[in-house]
């Protein structure tokens, strides 16, 4: 329930005192300082209502920036706010959507101070860098419930909605710059890591699957960023809790941020890259799914944007090229692995129909990310099957390699890893 108070002009109160008689709500109106010149309105109103009731005074002649104060209310107790209740809440004007004032109020609220957003990021980037490490999930998803990436991505989403640029601003700015933040710290951590020999210099970070899931995105991961932008975005407009929904955020971003630290920390360049492709899609498709929902929800400029400050053509023309160069050459990159993937696939289910493979069991495809032929001459592709105990199959690797090498036009490297299995029956 929301608390509303309005700073009514005199030449507008008849009108708004209409609207409100009109939508049968129940208000008090107190006149300002003695004078006649203007009046304070006070009404309750559920949540649902809160938008459509403000946009009929706006039309009724009260400006966008008069004096209003929106509050959260615990009850009301009035003659007719049942009727509201049962006509809003429970009727066929039911809508969850705030209004765009409390949109916009509630974005602003999310974001922490700089130095708490830039300290969370950190160690939230830590966290991430531990548990990619590790190879555990837990850790993993540990550093996305405390990281703050929610609220920058909000912030830009609901600015973009409501062309307020200087929220798309802040927003933009504090998520580009905490994701470099996690990149940075990522990198440091993991290089003092491997200079103290906490974790072995020769460890191939590849052999590791939370890290090996980062390094070679595909689609997925994407699917991810594309829940989590929607899910923010209704998350927001209808007052709902947003710290679960912080956590699908961070989980599309945080963790691949931290895998292009390690990346570059372990001398992996495939790594690093593979995981900033999927670090740069995923927050975009946050922010243009989330941008999409509020939309479609009905968020709307409804004033002039601001023009206080014009921004220069060609600085915006060159932010916009680099913008357009980096998600281009990663949207390209993504999608060249999509199709990789999806070949690497189907070859190996060929080879492992044939006859002299009906007892083998497939577990699992590891793609590396395929740079092709950039950084390393050959791509490798990691088998894992179930097979027979005591039995062996020492063509296998070649004969993936074989139907591989015919569809591939480079090099493919193909390593079997066999999980023992032993059956009886009693």
């Amino acid at each position: 329930m929301r608390y509303i108070t309005l700073r009514v002009p005199e030449s507008c109160r008849s009108e708004v005192i209409g609207v409100l008689d009109d939508e049968k709500i129940d208000y008090v109106l107190t006149a300002e300082d003695g004078t006649e010149e203007s009046a304070v309105v006070q009404f309750p109103l559920p949540k649902q209502a809160v938008e459509s009731v403000l946009a009929r005074l706006r039309e009724a002649g009260l400006s966008e920036d008069n004096y209003t104060v929106v509050m959260t209310a615990e009850s009301a107790q009035t003659p007719r706010f049942d009727r509201l209740e049962e006509r809003y809440v429970e009727g066929s004007e039911d809508d969850a959507r705030i209004s765009h004032e409390e949109l916009r109020a509630t974005a602003l609220e999310m974001t922490p101070g700089f130095v708490t957003y830039y300290a969370m990021t950190l160690l939230s980037a830590i966290v991430a860098t531990a548990g990619l490490l590790l190879d555990s999930p837990t850790l993993v998803v540990g550093s996305m419930v405390i990281a703050p990436q929610v609220s920058s991505a909000m912030t830009a989403n609901v600015g973009f909605a409501l062309n307020d640029r200087e929220m798309v601003r802040r927003g933009l700015g504090s998520l580009v710059y905490g994701l470099a933040v996690a990149v940075v710290g990522a990198l440091l951590f993991a290089g003092a890591l491997r200079a103290a020999a906490f974790v072995p210099p020769a460890l191939e970070v590849t052999t590791l699957t939370q890290i090996s899931q980062r390094a070679s995105p595909g689609l997925l991961s994407l699917a991810v960023a594309v829940a989590a932008g929607a899910a923010g975005a209704f998350g927001i407009a209808t007052a709902l809790p947003v710290s679960l929904v912080g956590v699908m955020i961070a989980a599309a971003v945080i963790p691949a941020a931290a895998a292009v630290g390690v990346g570059i920390a372990a001398g992996q360049p495939a790594v690093a890259l593979g995981a900033a492709s999927l670090l740069v899609i995923n927050a975009l498709a946050i922010n243009l799914v989330g941008v999409a929902t509020l939309r479609l929800l009905g968020y709307r400029h409804t004033e002039t944007p601001d023009q206080s400050r014009p921004a220069d053509r060609s600085t915006l023309l060159a932010v916009g090229a680099a913008v357009l160069l980096v998600t281009g050459g990663s949207g390209l990159a993504m999608a060249q692995q999509m199709a990789y993937e999806n070949e690497v696939n189907q070859q190996v289910e060929d080879a492992l129909s044939q006859d002299r493979y009906a007892e083998l069991e497939l577990r699992e495809v590891r793609v590396e990310f395929n740079d092709r032929g950039l950084i390393e001459p050959d791509q490798e592709v990691t088998v894992v099957v179930s097979r027979p105990n005591d039995s062996l199959y020492p063509t296998l690797a070649g004969d993936v390699a074989e139907a591989l090498g015919r569809r591939m036009d480079q090099q493919v490297a193909v390593e079997i890893e066999f999980v023992e299995r032993q059956r009886a029956t009693a």
